[in-house]
């Protein structure tokens, strides 16, 4: 029966492995903020309601049995503009998992389109070729049975009644932010919530206002990521530490032979290190442990056949519980499942030999037989530093990559300062 550490172990993985998932609503809170930050800066000369916008349509709740999650319900919505190269831009402001995007370049083909298609909000500009001009048009579709809300683009001066006599819901003046536009569409679907947001300069260039709400979008999203990395390494860290909870005798072995892995891997090749699963690989090498018994892990003496057996087990078991984390995938996963590989093909679980062991395994394993020379184990006392130095240097191209070996020679003295530190931290 396994015991309470391996229960809150399986339940801290389950919430790693969810919380992989969390990025993917990033970008659209992202993008939230942002109009947050811009909705209650007024403009009365480039901005103004005229009147209230019907409600849109509301994210519908789904129910299961524990969680209950919301889907989104993309809006269409219908641009309508001369201009090709400005559909294209307002196309690609407009992110598809939002909304269901259609164009039109003159107020006939709109109506056409819109009398089968229905659209919730109309993007309209002021300035349609042809016998109907985009004031008439928006009065138009103002009479219908369901109005959609509309907003009029502009490039001049219009008068303040002749928009209110449109019956349009909000004005933009052209150049205008893509981030304004989403904005403005999200308010003007929330009436409750509307403020009309300030415009740029009527003298910017509208690729370039593109450019610099761009710029502002990777910004944060940089931000944010590096916050989600952050977390991703605080969750590890804690689940390494509660792994060892089962074999208290390592102490901060996880911490000691990532510390040591990651200084082989930056003196090996220093490209290593641009995969971000190789450290999380290095502190969770052992999760497979948790379904060893704890009798065949806390035992003081040699194990038999059978208990060697079982725990030749783990590293397949490891891979198994954290094949379905994307994080982890690649360096991480090989340390996980060939960090008990030999250079001379002795190791288990895959018999692998040379350079078919993954290189991430490879620095692990020399980093994984130092911390277990130097520390005290079940079976015995904890060996000097020195001679688990002759001990590595012994065993070049049969136990150990000659190359990993070398990289080892040149970062002892670092190495062994790592050591010190931590050993202090867990005394």
């Amino acid at each position: 029966m396994p015991s309470w550490v391996t229960w809150v172990l399986l339940g801290m993985l389950t919430w790693f492995a969810g919380s992989v998932f969390v990025a993917l609503g990033i970008g659209s809170f992202v993008r939230a903020g942002m109009g947050v930050d811009r909705a209650g800066r007024a403009n009365s000369t480039k901005a103004v309601t005229t009147s209230a916008a019907n409600t849109a349509s509301s994210t519908r709740a789904q129910h299961d049995a524990t969680t209950k999650d919301v889907e989104l319900v993309r809006r269409k919505v219908l641009v309508v503009d001369d201009d090709a190269a400005l559909r294209l831009l307002l196309r690609t402001t407009l992110p598809a998992s939002e909304f269901d995007v259609e164009e039109a370049e003159s107020a006939e083909s709109a109506a056409e389109m819109a009398r089968f298609w229905r659209p919730g909000v109309v993007v309209l500009d002021v300035g349609l070729p042809g016998g109907v001009d985009g004031l008439s048009f928006c009065r138009e579709l103002k009479r219908a049975a369901r109005a959609p809300q509309v907003i009029l683009l502009t490039g001049a001066e219009l008068d303040t009644e002749a928009v209110r006599g449109s019956g349009a819901d909000a004005i933009l003046r052209k150049p205008f932010s893509p981030i304004e536009l989403v904005t403005l569409i999200d308010q003007v679907s929330d009436p409750a919530g509307f403020a009309p947001p300030d415009s740029p300069a009527a003298e910017g260039e509208q690729l370039l206002i593109y450019a610099r709400d761009l710029s502002r979008v990777v910004e944060r999203e940089r931000r944010q990521r590096r916050l989600l990395q952050q977390a991703y390494r605080q969750t590890v860290t804690a689940l390494a530490d509660a792994l060892e909870t089962k074999d208290r005798s390592t102490g901060l072995h996880g911490r000691r032979v990532q510390r040591y892995g990651l200084e082989l891997a930056a003196a090996l090749d220093e490209t290593l290190l641009a995969d971000p699963s190789l450290e999380y690989g290095f502190l969770l090498h052992d999760v497979g442990k948790i379904g060893i018994p704890e009798t065949i892990l806390r035992k003081p003496g040699p194990l038999d056949d059978a208990e060697r057996e079982s725990m030749q087990q783990h590293p397949l078991l490891g891979v198994e519980i954290l094949g379905g984390i994307p994080l982890l995938e690649g360096a991480g996963l090989d340390v996980v499942r060939s960090h008990h590989e030999r250079w001379d093909g002795a190791g288990y679980p895959d018999g692998l030999a040379g350079n078919e062991i993954p290189i991430s395994a490879r620095i692990f394993a020399l980093a994984d037989a130092l911390d277990a020379i130097t520390t005290d184990r079940p079976y015995r006392e904890r060996l000097s530093w020195d001679f688990a130095v002759d001990e590595i240097l012994g065993n070049i191209s049969t136990q150990f990559d000659p190359h990993v070996v070398a990289a080892f020679a040149a970062r002892e003295r670092q190495l062994r300062r790592i050591s010190e530190q931590l050993t202090e931290r867990a005394a």
